[in-house]
């Protein structure tokens, strides 16, 4: 009995040690200037220091619980945050460009993924992350996948670091290549990763590409919802055939294949397109599902070392930088070709 309660107390310190760095990472990044630096990438980046000097077994579980079934709550609760109505609001020309981004970003991804070495999970990961969102995307097709908490952080890494320098490079080139405001904006809204990052960039043009900006990358990230569909086929396809090929049945069970959060996901972000979830309610469970995935960043933090991201060398980072270098050129192509 005094086992298992001294087992419940280090679990719940794990837990607060999870908490703890991710308040931290939220109060640090108000007190950074410019917005270009996410509590998610502070809390990543925080765990991962701190395991450098403090990775006892005991916090294991606790860790493991976080990054899995915590982040799987946290993108419940992003549901209610998307709404497929923001759509309308700027046409159809940032769909075409997000069509030809989207095939650039994973077909062009899944065919340099070999020539890097990347597995496909991490390689999908760091497409995701380029292709909608920065680390909100990651997040979400994480657990549908069963991405690993290493793959995870190199995806993070990867996406954040192409931010940073693309904050200061976009409003240079777009000056350079004499772009108006609504070409600016549509091009920093659908090639630049993280939302804080659109947001520096598309303001640090004009007042204008700034708000049309913020425009697209919100159409942008309601593509977690179709992104999310389909790689949880892909995962459950694969979870299946896995299964198949343990129990030697070629019947499978799909209630133990289908991740079911993303059902509440989905649901969520239905009642949200059709009006169903008051304004205020929403904010708040937008809140509560950032605070959560920073969360679980901070336990993938805590559960990879500095080694590990030695370990996996520069692959990653290169690949990362290289789709999103043939995102930022497709966008920009194709947004010279509208005439914007």
């Amino acid at each position: 009995m005094n086992e298992r309660k001294k087992e419940v107390g280090l679990f719940l310190l794990g837990l607060l040690i999870c908490f703890g760095v991710a308040g931290a990472s939220v109060l640090l990044e108000k007190l950074i200037p410019g917005d270009i630096l996410g509590a998610s990438i502070i809390a990543l980046f925080m765990g991962t220091v701190i395991n450098s000097f403090f990775h006892p077994k005991w916090i294991k579980p606790a860790l493991k619980f976080t990054s899995k079934k915590i982040l799987k709550f946290a993108i419940i609760l992003l549901g209610a945050s998307l709404s497929v109505n923001v759509i309308l609001s700027v046409g159809k020309m940032t769909l075409l460009v997000m069509i030809f981004t989207f095939a650039m970003c994973f077909g062009a991804g899944n065919l340099l993924r070999r020539l890097f070495g990347l597995n496909w999970k991490l390689a999908n990961l760091i497409s995701a992350g380029t292709g909608i969102c920065g680390g909100s995307a990651v997040a979400a097709i994480a657990p549908v996948i069963d991405a690993d908490d290493k793959d995870i952080a190199f995806a993070m890494s990867s996406t954040f670091l192409f931010d940073m320098v693309m904050v200061a490079l976009y409003p240079i080139m777009g000056r350079l290549l004499g772009l108006s405001d609504i070409g600016y904006g549509i091009w920093a809204g659908t090639s630049v990763n993280d939302t804080a990052s659109v947001v520096a960039s598309g303001y640090a043009f004009s007042e204008a590409a700034g708000d049309f900006a913020t425009m697209v990358k919100l159409t942008r990230t309601i593509a977690i919802i179709p992104t999310v569909l389909v790689f949880a086929y892909i995962g459950i396809r694969n979870r299946r055939k896995e299964m198949q090929a343990q129990s030697g049945d070629k019947k499978v069970n799909l209630v133990k294949v289908i991740p079911w959060f993303i059902v509440g996901f989905l649901a969520l972000a239905a009642l949200n397109s059709f009006g169903l979830i008051p304004a205020q309610l929403g904010s708040v469970l937008k809140t509560a599902s950032k605070f959560l995935m920073v969360t679980a960043l901070a336990a993938i933090g805590l559960n990879t070392s500095l080694l590990d991201f030695k370990k996996a060398g520069l692959a990653p980072m290169f690949y990362g930088v290289t789709i999103d270098t043939l995102v930022t050129l497709t966008a920009l192509i194709v947004v010279w070709c509208m005439g914007v």
